[in-house]
């Protein structure tokens, strides 16, 4: 694979600990700000929109840019909203700091997606894509544990003044290695957002919501079900992380092979058992063992998903592919908020700490319907229900 794709993926590590690390660190926000578990968490939502937005509007901005600059654009904003966390003295300020961050994430892998499958034969574009997206699962093996372990060392900030360096060298691997192109919108930017007339991609976006949010949803508390429901020590909750993102490592690189041999049915078949394992989790979350297989599994068949629904809207949004991989991450972003939004909902309503899988499990299986559906009104591409989800 070229060298490009690492530099990509260095990128995607430090936007990757960002997004991620703030869960290790929730309970330590909460007790210095004084706020509910429910209001630290808006910290991942409040993310997860900016994305969102950020996703179609920047990467529609820099329409007319060429890639590689765009990219580089996109990093320095990284670097800038990262650096504001870091100093921040107050809950508001913290707030700022991940949205002016979140506003490069959802186009930074929308453009870097599409410059990802440039950079290889149309056979191994899942598989490239899968590798820029390497770098989030990294950041969780080693980022997000070592960075929960620095802020509970050295406090929360010294998290996020880190990851303001890690953003430097993404810069810095994202100049020296990525070729610069031409490559850029030929067309008027209204004329790209014409991909929107077809039914597919609001169908591809809506199986990311879903399909997606559910893990995301089920994840975005997962530090009070360990704790407060398998029995486990704080300190031991950034090891647990790194098991969670050994199975994000397995699932990313097998999902995108995967994905390139049979795109539908394995797609099909990994939300299916996403959404068993999420119930699964829920039923044995006391047991100490039982949750330690139960994080591979959720990491490894959640992240699976990312390289063939991405690459899903790429086939259909053929004629702006670079705005329509930027909405697809807006959608997973929509998906992050909305599932943590709904499973913040069950905890205050005091259905306790297993409540954020059950809600996974929900909203998951409705992604799994969808998709489905997609499948089925594509019609060249009729699956069969795997006996799983019709049971």
């Amino acid at each position: 694979m070229p060298a490009a794709l690492y530099a990509l993926a260095l990128g995607g590590f430090g936007i990757g600990l960002t997004e991620f690390v703030i869960m290790g660190l929730l309970p330590d926000v909460s007790a210095d700000f004084g706020v509910t578990e429910t209001v630290a968490g808006y910290l991942i939502s409040g993310y997860a929109l900016s994305v969102a937005v950020g996703a179609i509007a920047m990467t529609a901005a820099l329409s007319r840019v060429p890639r590689k600059r765009a990219l580089l654009l996109l990093m320095v904003l990284f670097i800038a909203g990262n650096l504001l966390c870091a100093l921040a003295p107050t809950y508001a300020m913290t707030m700022v700091g991940r949205v002016v961050a979140a506003l490069c994430h959802g186009a930074f892998f929308g453009i870097g997606a599409v410059v990802a499958a440039d950079l290889v034969p149309a056979h191994r574009r899942a598989g490239a894509i899968s590798i820029m997206f390497a770098g989030l699962t990294v950041a969780n093996v080693l980022g997000v544990p070592l960075g929960t372990f620095l802020g509970q060392a050295a406090g929360w900030r010294s998290t996020f003044g880190a990851i303001t360096v890690v953003g430097a060298l993404g810069l810095v691997g994202i100049a020296l290695l990525v070729p610069a192109t031409a490559h850029r919108s030929t067309g008027s930017v209204l004329s790209e957002f014409r991909i929107f007339r077809e039914r597919q991609v609001w169908l591809s976006m809506a199986v990311t919501v879903l399909g997606y949010g559910g893990m995301f949803g089920a994840f975005s508390y997962i530090a009070f079900t360990l704790t407060e429901v398998s029995g486990f020590d704080s300190a031991a909750v950034p090891w647990l992380l790194v098991v969670f993102g050994l199975g994000m490592v397995a699932g990313n690189a097998v999902g995108g092979r995967a994905a390139d041999r049979d795109l539908v049915r394995s797609l099909t078949a990994v939300l299916g058992v996403l959404t068993a394992v999420l119930a699964l989790f829920a039923l044995t979350a006391s047991s100490p063992v039982a949750t330690v297989v139960a994080l591979v599994l959720m990491g490894g068949f959640g992240f699976a998903t990312v390289p063939a629904l991405q690459t899903r809207i790429m086939r259909y949004a053929d004629a702006a592919p670079t705005l329509g991989s930027g909405a697809n991450i807006a959608a997973f972003n929509v998906g992050n908020a909305f599932g943590a939004w709904a499973a913040g909902l069950a905890l205050a309503a005091g259905a306790g700490y297993t409540s954020p899988l059950w809600v996974g499990a929900a909203i998951t299986l409705a992604g799994l319907g969808v998709l489905v559906v997609a499948t089925r009104v594509r019609g060249g591409e009729r699956v069969r229900v795997p006996a799983l989800v019709r049971a």
